[in-house]
């Protein structure tokens, strides 16, 4: 597993309970998180801290109860990122900090490679790779189905002091942009891709991750350029297994481009603990 150790704004406080206490910044937030099945908090005087807290619903979804006084929104930094945070519906927060063990590789394989690289980032949410990308000097293209989160994006390029950056802002179903930068000629050197277990596209196009990631890495092949640098798949789809996004790299990219592929979980430390909480799945093909 690979663990994001680095950062300082962030960090999670106790989890227990099918809960996690994290503070963000200045703020504490009590949250669900579904792979939190002890029972036993660390930290039980901790919780009192809480500035805020999200509540399931009975009937689905939920909604956030503030405890203490808390912005609307507020910022945290990584390194030399930093990023917007709110409070969402449906417990999330704008960002996935297990994430910056990925922008550490984009950051560093970027900046190695001794040329100008473009970058492909689907399913780009609110930008985390965006960020980390266009500040290791690539040129990127952000694609993104929701209008509100590319804004939002806009808003943690800007944040991070980066709007002198070439970041190209598209709001549209993912396969739709491919199929198009395909007719176009267009060529990236990295693909990143964080596709959601199912969703919708701009127009209602119906993604289901079964059934359509390999058909998207298939089509994303014809984008890529001659030198690729890395494709890398983020995926938070439970009970998926990243041997199956190493598999699916392994019948696709490294078929035309002979590289290293990995894949394995992505987690977070718990302060002063030896406990981990898993995170996610990655797959990974970079060039050797």
């Amino acid at each position: 597993m690979r663990i994001a150790n680095d950062w300082k704004d962030y960090e999670i406080l106790d989890m227990a309970d099918g809960r996690k206490l994290e503070r963000w910044g200045n703020y504490v937030l009590d949250r669900p998180d579904p792979q939190i099945v002890w029972k036993e908090k660390t930290h039980p005087e901790l919780w009192k801290k809480a500035n805020a807290k999200y509540l399931r619903s009975n009937k689905g979804g939920g909604h956030w109860e503030n405890l203490k006084d808390i912005k609307e929104a507020w910022q945290v930094k990584y390194k030399n990122l930093t990023f917007n945070i709110k409070q969402m519906g449906f417990k999330h927060t704008g960002l996935f900090p297990e994430q910056a063990v990925n922008w550490d590789f984009m950051v560093d394989k970027i900046k190695n490679a001794n040329r100008k690289i473009k970058v492909l980032n689907l399913f780009a949410y609110t930008g985390g790779a965006t960020v980390a990308c266009a500040y290791a000097g690539a040129d990127v293209v952000h694609v993104d189905s929701s209008k509100g989160m590319v804004s939002w994006a806009k808003e943690n390029i800007q944040s991070s002091n980066l709007t002198d950056r070439y970041v190209r802002f598209i709001v549209d179903d993912v396969i739709k942009f491919v199929k198009r930068e395909i007719r176009r000629g267009n060529k990236y050197d990295a693909i990143i891709m964080d596709p959601p277990s199912y969703g919708r596209g701009a127009n209602g196009e119906v993604w289901n991750i079964e059934d359509s990631l390999y058909d998207l890495i298939k089509l994303c092949e014809e984008v890529l350029s001659d030198n690729p640098l890395f494709f890398l798949i983020n995926s938070y789809t439970t009970g998926m297994s990243s041997k199956v996004l190493e598999n699916i790299l392994s019948l696709t990219i490294n078929k035309r481009f002979k590289g290293k592929i990995s894949s394995g979980e992505v987690g977070l430390p718990m302060t002063d603990s030896t406990l981990v909480l898993p995170c996610g799945i990655y797959g990974l093909w970079e060039d050797e």
